[in-house]
């Protein structure tokens, strides 16, 4: 049968179920969310009093940071009730999702509820982490169990990628292919088919890891402040590293899965590992569960300096000052900005960190072998579960491959860790790595067939780093490949993809190779984000130095790529994601199209340093505001929401919140939800443009800018900013500056005036504030902080 998502039903309002309900609903499907009528309540009670729990649930979720939605107004697609007067409305829900308490005995109740009022053929599925899959569908009817899967969504549900689908035996085929389909396609998830066993796939390999640290560390007496030190980004995982991410998580629950795995795991053989340390009961005795509880590993004061963090020390239980770990692989390491450069380096460690490191490496790459088949069938699974459920940037077995696995094989047994005899096998046949790249597609190892299989997905999911046989061109910072159908793509590694003198040519050579060979161009990258912005540094140093020549140069290149993008032969699609800022911003605003992933952080956001966008940034947002003139309104609102969002740096927080924004086109710009597949949406755009008999548009001369009489207005605005204490003198010389430009400088009438005419304005009132003390204080601020200073 072909399924149509328009309305699913939530039941269960508490911390997931809430998320659930708001990622759905930020996609646009009806929800209804469903929990418990409060105890005591009379049956005539209100739809208020008795709809309190979910309410109440709702609305915390919907005030938490981060925000579980992509924009404020998706709320409306969420309809609360409760399990005793709404439960029949379920019957209309094409989806019903149980969020419950982790009971078996209640889930068996909402489920006999369930059979009831769900109509055939509903997919019906269950969030659980802990129960098996297949007990909850125990005494269910034959339509129920076909129709019946486990779904375990990650918290939060916006924010991690992770959907573990977890089919019984009785699941049809075709319920498991459309959520692997659904999942991937429109929740954007990378989703991960598991086997019904303890914790899944991410848990397993996830809580293992941690209580494999925790044992290693009291074998080489480390500290909780030396653990997070070696576990967190200078590996490639998030910032929480260990113990922070046992404190956001619930130290509770992270005891409960290990206890989980080792008591319904008898014959893993590290089920050792997963006893828990005296200690770590003794926190567990204490309450001391972390965030929920206030305090765990790290405990937040108020002291003298302000708040102060402090470290439980866990041989005296006892809270000091953090101490700041000194190991010299670490300090060796630092500087490799390429991660699997810096697992090298840090792997062959001669001193306490580097014996952590392969001790470490030695027990998971022993684990995850053994795992296979167990959990999954494929390597290729267990890598994505740890990528997008924990954050991992880099897999298990891409690790290993990177470390090398005949020498680690070698290095392992030698340490008294043993490894699975397929990977033994695997060798032994001359296959050397678990993954391989050929003709631009990633294969992995198959342990079935032993043989290498292409990861499924193909063109939907394209790395541009995988085209390097297919290299075109380069410089120090960029590439350029083919990546198929006559279509280019650009990449640029810097340090936060910073845009500087080198970004600049590969953007101007990339887009004449394409008038020239191709039918456009895909500018993306495969980076954490698209780009933080153009190089501060560069500006900075041009403006200490007083280079202003230099200065105004780098600028009009600025632009003048900027113009290019806009006005070439060719269609130029972008695809953004995480951070897009400034300079970045500006790119995707002179795109042909832009595809956003949903989880794209734009803005324009050069005020915050004391400087205005001079990448054409400021003219670009006076001729949208100039197209969407209306007769009905006074010319200067629409301005004045341009000039505010700039004014404040504002920066949008989806995607969809750079619609609203009026950063990215109603009708012409498109939000991917998957991140993965936002590469080939561009692509694929590109090509729609070209076939489309793409013409190159004409540089604008008839933007309406409103000279004195929009200066007014919001010079205005800016002295009661200043007045109410919400800007600084400085912010106020900055927005004048900005306030001068957006109006075309101060014309006695409203006139036509031409991009270029704006971009001259635009970057006059940049260079001036380069010259500015208290800009290049702030710009200094950023460079060694990274936030600028308030002065």
């Amino acid at each position: 049968m072909k399924r149509t998502i328009k309305k699913i039903a939530v039941l269960g309002s508490g911390v997931m179920g809430s998320r659930i309900a708001c990622h759905f609903a930020g996609i646009g499907v009806q929800v209804l969310l469903l929990d418990i009528v409060p105890k005591d309540t009379a049956p005539d009670a209100k739809p208020a009093v008795k709809n309190k729990i979910v309410n109440d649930a709702l609305a915390a979720t919907l005030k938490s940071n981060p925000s579980p939605v992509f924009t404020k107004n998706v709320v409306k697609n969420i309809t609360t009730g409760n399990f005793t007067d709404n439960m029949k409305e379920i019957a209309g829900a094409d989806w019903i999702i149980e969020v419950v308490v982790e009971r078996l005995d209640i889930k068996k109740i909402i489920y006999e509820q369930v059979e009831q009022y769900r109509k055939p053929g509903t997919l019906i599925t269950s969030n659980t982490s802990g129960i098996p899959i297949h007990m909850l569908s125990e005494g269910r009817s034959e339509d129920f169990k076909k129709n019946f899967c486990g779904t375990h969504f990650f918290n939060p549900p916006r924010y991690l990628r992770l959907l573990e689908i977890i089919p019984t035996a009785d699941t049809e085929q075709s319920v498991v292919d459309f959520l692997m389909h659904y999942g991937d396609l429109y929740l954007g998830k990378t989703t991960v088919l598991c086997k019904d066993t303890p914790a899944f796939i991410a848990n397993r390999i996830g809580v293992f890891s941690i209580m494999s640290i925790f044992h290693i560390m009291e074998k080489l007496n480390l500290t909780i402040d030396e653990i997070d030190a070696l576990t967190g980004p200078i590996i490639g995982r998030p910032k929480s590293a260990t113990f922070r991410t046992a404190d956001v998580v619930g130290i509770d629950t992270l005891v409960k899965v290990a206890k989980g795995v080792a008591d319904n795991c008898p014959t893993d053989e590290a089920k050792n590992i997963f006893t828990i340390p005296e200690w770590l009961e003794k926190v567990v005795a204490n309450n001391w569960l972390g965030d929920k509880s206030g305090q765990g590993f790290f405990k937040k004061i108020k002291s003298a300096a302000g708040k102060e963090i402090l470290t439980l020390n866990l041989q005296t239980m006892e809270y000091a000052a953090r101490v700041k770990p000194k190991f010299a692989t670490l300090e060796t390491a630092k500087p490799i900005e390429d991660l699997k450069t810096r697992l090298k380096a840090l792997n062959a460690g001669t001193d306490k960190a580097g014996e952590f490191y392969r001790q470490f490496h030695y027990a998971l790459f022993s684990y995850i072998s053994h795992r296979i088949p167990e959990i999954s069938d494929e390597i290729y699974r267990v890598d994505d579960a740890m990528k997008a459920g924990f954050g991992w940037e880099i897999g298990a077995f891409e690790t290993w491959d990177i470390l090398d696995i005949s020498k680690t094989v070698a290095a392992m047994k030698t340490a008294g860790y043993t490894v699975a005899a397929w990977v033994e096998e695997m060798l032994a046949n001359g296959m050397n790595t678990f993954y391989k790249v050929e003709a631009g597609k990633k294969l992995f190892y198959d342990v079935t067939t032993k043989k290498y299989q292409p990861l499924p997905g193909g063109e939907a999911f394209i790395i541009l780093s995988n085209n390097a046989d297919k290299l075109i061109w380069k410089n120090s910072a960029c590439k350029l490949y083919d990546i198929g159908n006559d279509v280019a793509g650009l990449e640029w590694n810097t340090k936060m993809n910073s845009i500087g003198a080198e970004v600049l040519e590969g953007v101007n050579k990339s887009i004449a190779i394409a008038e020239e060979k191709h039918k456009g161009l895909v500018i993306a990258n495969d980076g954490a984000n698209f780009s933080a912005g153009a190089n501060v540094g560069m500006i900075f140093m041009f403006a200490v130095e007083q280079e202003y020549d230099e200065l105004d140069m780098a600028i009009r290149m600025f632009q003048n790529t900027m113009m290019r993008l806009r006005y070439s032969s060719v269609p130029v699609v972008t695809a953004p994601h995480g951070l897009t800022l400034g300079g970045g911003c500006e790119m995707n605003l002179h795109a042909d199209k832009v595809c956003a992933a949903a989880e794209t952080y734009i803005g324009l956001v050069e005020l915050g340093v004391g400087l205005i966008p001079g990448g054409g940034g400021t003219k670009e947002f006076v001729l949208r505001a100039s197209d969407e003139l209306h007769k009905d309104e006074p010319e200067t609102n629409t301005l004045k929401d341009r000039f505010l969002s700039i004014a404040t740096a504002k920066v949008a927080t989806s995607a969809q919140e750079g619609f609203e924004m009026g950063i990215l086109r109603k009708g012409h710009d498109e939000v991917v939800m998957n991140i993965g597949r936002r590469i080939s949406e561009a692509k694929k755009s590109v090509i729609e443009l070209y076939d489309a008999g793409y013409v190159m548009p004409q540089q604008r001369k008839d933007i309406k800018v409103l000279g004195k009489l929009g200066l007014g207005a919001m010079l205005a605005g800016i002295n009661g900013m200043l007045r109410g204490n919400y800007a600084t003198e400085h912010d106020a010389k900055v927005a004048r500056k900005l306030a001068y430009v957006m109006c075309g400088g101060d014309l006695s009438e409203p006139q036509f005036v031409s991009e270029q005419y704006l971009l001259d304005l635009e970057r006059e009132a940049f260079l001036s504030l380069c010259g500015e003390k208290k800009t290049l204080e702030r710009i200094q601020s950023v460079l060694k902080t990274g936030r600028p200073v308030r002065n």
